[in-house]
């Protein structure tokens, strides 16, 4: 069994997440993600994120008809803020022994990884498979894995090596860093809920089901 965590605020999720996801089960073969919203994200701003249980439901929406997509409620069920490590090893309490876990997140969040609470066990814990999505730091993805590269060595393991036949670093006493080239879509959550607030229309950048839940909920305005 190879299982993917793939958390996030999801403040909303769109298609730009669903699109990632499911590459991200073919190309490593994955059996299924779970999709994790955090509760109060440490580096976010409360107040700029909708209730937990209408992301929830929004997620609940979006992958009805997608195979290989599950949301997982642990961090919403957790007091507090929501810290990575506390949901790997819960996962990894709940889970078959022999079963293959990666967390997946953006090469954006990764390169902050060292400012996460208890990062080097995080990384002794689990594999990362790693997505570049061109940004105003990197034009394309070659040049996001050369910033991913100086930060590995500058920053987590000055002995870090990349395996080309995996694709992937290995880091000296940790778990393997993954990377995934994947087409980027132009959506992000700030942008749907910049053109919510300016009465403009979401439908081509999340499903409908999640376009018409925002609207009925009235939310992001």
């Amino acid at each position: 069994m190879r299982i993917g965590l793939f958390g996030g605020t999801f403040n909303p999720i769109h298609r730009g997440h669903l699109y990632a996801a499911s590459e991200v089960i073919k190309r490593f073969h994955l059996d299924q993600i779970f999709l994790i919203p955090a509760a109060l994200p440490p580096h976010k701003t409360p107040g700029l994120v909708a209730r937990a249980e209408d992301r929830l439901k929004m997620i609940n929406l979006a992958i009805a008809d997608i195979s290989g997509l599950t949301v997982s409620d642990v961090e919403l069920n957790r007091p507090g803020p929501s810290y990575t490590i506390d949901t790997i090893r819960h996962f990894k309490s709940t889970l078959a022994n022999d079963a293959g876990i990666y967390l997946i997140m953006g090469l954006d969040a990764f390169l902050e990884i060292h400012t996460w609470k208890s990062h080097q066990d995080l990384l002794e814990e689990i594999a990362f498979i790693v997505m570049a999505r061109p940004d105003d730091d990197y034009a394309d993805a070659q040049q996001g894995w050369r910033i991913l590269e100086v930060y590995l060595k500058s920053t987590l393991s000055s002995d870090s090596q990349f395996d080309a036949e995996l694709a992937c670093y290995r880091l000296e006493g940790k778990q393997p860093v993954y990377i995934c080239d994947i087409k980027a879509l132009d959506i992000s959550s700030t942008k749907i809920r910049e053109l919510i607030k300016k009465k403009q229309n979401i439908e081509n950048l999340v499903p409908p089901e999640v376009a018409g839940y925002i609207g009925l909920k009235g939310l992001y305005k």
